[in-house]
């Protein structure tokens, strides 16, 4: 049940390691975190093309979309109200995370887990209960909280449980999770469209109640990381007990030590002091990726197609069944081009694939902005054959995001920063990433309505920004323990001009 491994240490000792079951089901229960979120933005972006669901929320986009036929097609669901619902969650986290980044840092990793479950519990419950869209929009505030925190904390969790040598598949894992959130969301929302008396839009969304009650109940269970251990306990005996349990040795003593090492300067730092040292000249490059990278996840337009993938279906003229359908499909292409970026992220590295999956998400966008600019007018739809190549189109790009940006985005920031501030590294990453999805999830409907199909090509200009970043200034991180992270931008072209051989006296801004 487990592979052998050596690790080596900081100061060049080798201590064995292997993957064990342990950590495999610890790690399986924790990116139930991901699993929640995924669920939110499939079902989100599901019960938004639900007629019974806009007949009774929304009541003016049902009428434009069924009877007012001067209106654009590309303007047929443009409602701020309509954003709001999608986007409400985002603000919340955002400010959540900061919260996060407190609870995690000062009690651990366990019990912002926890906490992010029991707030998405507490948000599925009033989801499903609505009566009107206030309700709606409370509830969605709570499941931002509840994502905010699981954000936070899975994926350090998951970077300071795993092996160095497979961080980026173990990490992944939290990306997958998403996938199969969002699939399974897709799966449920294709099925109660088809419920009688239109009530199918409740079951999609107290659905969500399953994942987030496993992640509440089983993160009672979960053991603690090492790395939290010793930051907020200085106990050194449980970190090394959890260690060898994780580990599946008894010699590990070599990176005990290392642990040791980077926890010594992060004692005395409190949660304020860490977010003001990470802005200190040493740690400019993590503060710069923790965030570019988040932005650059965001303005890839993958939530578009997360959020609105049934409402771009039917402004290209499928219906609603088929439209849901069609979200299924990229769906599944998401989780699958996932699951082989963890086959391979440790083998090929992070630059890479960040690289190719840039490129491959360029060229879908620009095919289908060209397809949508040449045959789909303000009225009228596409044909069935430009529709269905759409289809296919939207399904290469997810799958490039799905191997780059979408696990990429979340392994990079929760690997590269050191201990002392890690947890306020990740609340930044977190934070950002919530900023940009609200501002995508708030504005796109208004932006596809102005932009027309030539909001493909706004997005596709930013996949060459970002993908010309990383080719120039992310220096590659696959294999490198954690506690060793800061040479890869002492070696850096760039990077280290900026940082040089840094002491501790060495902290100006």
């Amino acid at each position: 049940m487990a592979v052998g491994l050596a690790i080596t240490s900081q100061n060049g000792e080798k201590s064995n390691g292997r993957v064990t079951l342990y950590v495999v089901l610890s790690c399986m229960m924790a990116a139930m975190g991901g699993v929640i979120f995924g669920y939110d933005i499939g079902i989100t972006g599901g019960v938004t093309s639900m007629e019974p669901f806009l007949k009774k929320f929304f009541h003016r986009i049902y009428l434009r979309m069924k009877s007012d036929v001067k209106v654009s097609n590309y303007c047929k669901f443009n409602s701020q109200l309509l954003t709001s619902f999608t986007s409400s969650l985002y603000v919340a986290g955002f400010f959540t995370s900061f919260l996060a980044s407190y609870v995690t840092r000062v009690f651990g990793r366990k019990p912002s887990i926890v906490a992010g479950g029991a707030a998405f519990l507490a948000g599925t419950a009033l989801g499903g209960a609505a009566f009107n869209v206030y309700m709606l929009i409370v509830g969605r505030l709570l499941l931002g909280v509840g994502v905010g925190f699981a954000n936070q904390a899975v994926p350090l969790y998951l970077s300071e449980m795993a092996l160095p040598r497979f961080r980026g598949a173990i990490n992944n894992g939290f990306q997958l999770s998403i996938g199969i959130g969002a699939l399974s969301a897709n799966l449920i929302n294709y099925g109660t469209e088809k419920i009688k008396g239109g009530h199918g839009w409740r079951v999609s969304l107290a659905m969500a109640a399953v994942p987030a009650t496993f992640l509440t109940l089983g993160a009672l269970f979960l053991p603690e990381t090492p790395n939290s251990l010793i930051q907020t306990s200085q106990d050194n005996q449980k970190a090394k007990l959890i260690l060898q349990r994780i580990r599946g040795v008894e010699d590990v003593q070599a990176e005990l030590d290392d642990l040791t090492k980077a926890s010594s300067s992060t004692s005395k730092t409190s949660e304020q002091q860490s977010f003001k040292i990470i802005l200190k000249r040493r740690y400019r490059p993590q503060l710069v990726m923790a965030i570019a990278i988040p932005f650059f996840q965001q303005v890839t337009g993958i939530n578009v197609i997360a959020f609105y993938a049934p409402l771009l279906f039917r402004t290209i003229g499928l219906g609603e069944s088929a439209s849901l359908l069609s979200s299924v499909m990229t769906g599944i292409v998401g989780t699958g081009s996932t699951f082989i970026s963890m086959l391979i992220v440790d083998k090929l590295g992070r630059r890479t694939l960040f690289i190719v999956g840039g490129i491959q998400m360029l060229v879908s966008q620009c095919i289908v902005g060209g397809i949508m600019a040449v045959h789909l007018k303000d009225h009228g739809g596409l044909s069935k054959g430009y529709a269905y190549m759409v289809l296919v189109m939207i399904c290469i790009y997810v799958a490039g995001f799905g191997w780059s940006w979408g696990p990429l985005g979340w392994l990079v920031p929760s690997e590269i920063f050191p201990l002392e501030i890690r947890s306020a590294g990740q609340s930044i990453t977190v934070a950002v990433s919530f900023l940009f999805t609200f501002v995508i999830a708030q504005t796109f409907l208004a932006m596809l309505c102005h932009f027309k199909s030539g909001i493909f090509f706004f997005f596709g200009g930013w996949v060459v920004v970002m993908t010309a970043f990383v080719y120039y200034f992310l220096p590659e991180t696959k294999n490198v323990p954690l506690e060793q992270m800061e040479k890869v931008w002492r070696e850096h072209w760039f990077w280290k001009g900026i940082v040089g051989k840094t002491s501790d006296s060495y902290d100006a801004l």
